[in-house]
């Protein structure tokens, strides 16, 4: 009698709870889980396209959260008699080797709705496309299935409300699954391997700030962690929506999405702990607005399913091609003025106190990012893929989603055709009147020491074509890939998103090129009265003061 073989193939999804891909390779006789650091993903990469540039891939601060979030995970496989079996190398080329040694019957994985993401996965598809292995696909990244949705992804609307107003009326967000008993690993599984040193990743090693607003351990065990902490034994949630703008402090929001977007929680799982909450205690605006921003996070992973590489393009889903963006690839004022941003040297003590955190730390406050990216993108008018490129190096909880999604929604160029921006000096007013904040908790920048992009994953550099640093690889382009996922083949089964958009001003922007000629040093003097003035100015935001009022974007039609 033959045994069932399957070969767990982990990504994103570092968990054994709510783990549809785990779920369902666990029912074979044998199971093997592995887990590939690509060398992709790291090291100095292009950007991709024909006005492409060079940038770190991955920084210190996700790497460190990456690799012990697996070394947590193999504990967790040990612990149930399993094991986690570790590789560095591209995932085509080390899951046929383990198909192979073990004698697999099946590989299973999860699905992601982003191009590199999937073009990864379409690679490893093509490694069995000739040979008697299946392969199979399971979606559980979102808080709605993508079989759930009222309508096909491909036919959603491009702006927030219609979508949240359309899946909380037609759909139902499913129960999360329990962990599944595992069976054996296979006899002859080889070395399991250890987890690769960051140095070996091109990545300088770095321990987490002790000045950050908290500390991130990686992992399923500290994201459950986290979880009990927050919403039960600071019971956080039943004020949530009055903290959530707040920039300093561990528990003014979640601090769940580093565990999301790496997968050591699943968005069903906080849905189960809200649902549960409001049962068992309150129920009022402020748990609905965990429920929201969940939301939020899934219109964007639906988004990119529906348009893809468009997102990453400089025009954006809107193909603004009139705007005159700055290019540090050929502007000398262009790359200064990156550069300033990246290293937090602007003279802007708001965007400079975020951008330092940011580099610090690896996290930021969800107010903090827009106020930084509205600054680089609407203000010095710098082509917005280069900050988005830096908060990719840089965040401990960088979703491809989530990241391009609002960087392009603040710039101008995606789920917004408002052209809409923060006003940097009347938010810094607003939410921290004395000038700048520091993870530390000191309310002067100028006593929170900068730290230089250079020492922390230096600026996005331009590229002329050449591949990644890594020996003979052929590089992946996010622009290029055109594939239909055809998401619905797929098997059935801060804040807390800290890049959620938030309240901005309705102000139509200075018109080119006036804004682009505004200098650093304009934004210098200005910034002297931020500090100067004591009085508050009258709220122009779109989010209303009167309770109950649901702060969003209005509909628009793109």
């Amino acid at each position: 009698m033959s045994t069932d073989t399957s070969v767990l193939w982990l990504r994103r999804d570092l968990r054994l709870a709510d783990n549809a891909a785990l779920a369902a390779a666990a029912a074979a006789d044998e199971l093997l889980p592995v887990y590939c650091f690509d060398p992709r993903d790291y090291g100095d990469q292009p950007f991709g396209g024909r006005d492409s540039f060079r940038y770190q891939k991955t920084g210190p601060h996700r790497v460190r959260f990456r690799r012990e979030a697996v070394a947590d995970l193999r504990d967790r496989l040990q612990s149930r008699g399993s094991d986690l079996l570790v590789r560095h190398g591209r995932p085509e080329r080390v899951l046929p080797a383990v198909v192979d040694a073990v004698d697999a019957d099946t590989v299973q994985f999860h699905t992601f709705p982003t191009p590199e993401e999937m073009g990864t996965e379409e690679a490893v598809r093509d490694a069995f496309r000739n040979r008697p292995v299946e392969t199979r696909r399971h979606w559980g990244h979102t808080l709605y299935h993508v079989d759930d949705l009222p309508t096909r992804y491909t036919r959603i609307q491009d702006t927030y409300t219609p979508f949240r107003q359309s899946v909380e009326a037609g759909a139902s967000v499913r129960d999360p699954l329990d962990e599944p008993a595992l069976p054996p690993t296979p006899q002859s599984t080889p070395s399991t391997g250890s987890i690769p040193e960051p140095g070996t990743l091109g990545v300088d090693p770095t321990e987490p700030d002790d000045r950050g607003v908290h500390p991130f351990p990686g992992g399923e065990t500290a994201a459950r962690d986290r979880l009990d902490a927050w919403v039960w034994e600071g019971d956080n949630l039943r004020e949530y929506k009055q903290t959530r703008n707040e920039l300093v402090g561990p528990d003014y929001s979640s601090k769940f999405s580093p565990y999301l977007n790496e997968g050591c929680l699943s968005p069903r799982t906080v849905h189960a702990a809200v649902d549960r909450y409001e049962a068992e205690r309150v129920a009022n605006d402020d748990t609905y607005w965990l429920v929201f921003e969940l939301i939020w996070r899934d219109f964007f992973q639906f988004q990119f399913a529906k348009h893809g590489a468009q997102f990453f393009e400089r025009p954006g889903i809107r193909g603004r091609t009139e705007i005159d963006w700055g290019d540090p690839e050929t502007e000398p004022a262009a790359e200064r003025q990156l550069r300033q941003w990246c290293d937090g040297e602007t003279g802007i003590p708001f965007v400079d106190a975020t951008m330092r955190e940011l580099n610090q730390t690896g996290y930021v406050s969800n107010r903090g990012r827009q106020n930084a990216a509205s600054f680089l993108a609407n203000d010095l008018r710098v082509d917005w893929r280069h900050g988005a490129a830096y908060f990719e190096t840089q965040l401990v909880d960088y979703d491809p989603a989530s990241n391009y999604g609002n960087w392009a929604y603040v710039a101008g160029v995606g789920n917004d055709s408002r052209n809409r921006s923060f006003d940097v000096l009347s938010q810094a007013r607003r939410y921290d009147p004395q000038g700048g904040s520091c993870a530390t908790g000191s309310r002067s920048c100028r006593r929170c020491p900068a730290t230089r992009s250079t020492s922390r994953g230096r600026c996005p550099r331009q590229n002329n074509g050449g591949t990644g640093s890594n020996s003979g690889s052929t590089t992946r382009d996010r622009r290029s890939i055109s594939t239909d996922p055809d998401y619905r083949n797929a098997s059935t089964s801060s804040s807390l998103v800290t890049s959620t958009p938030s309240s901005v001003t309705t102000a139509t922007l200075t018109p080119l090129p006036e804004a682009v000629s505004r200098s650093i040093a304009d934004w210098t003097a200005l910034a002297a009265t931020v500090s100067a003035s004591s009085t508050e100015s009258p709220s122009s935001y779109c989010c209303s003061s009167t309770p109950n009022a649901y702060c969003e974007p209005e509909p628009v039609t793109v």
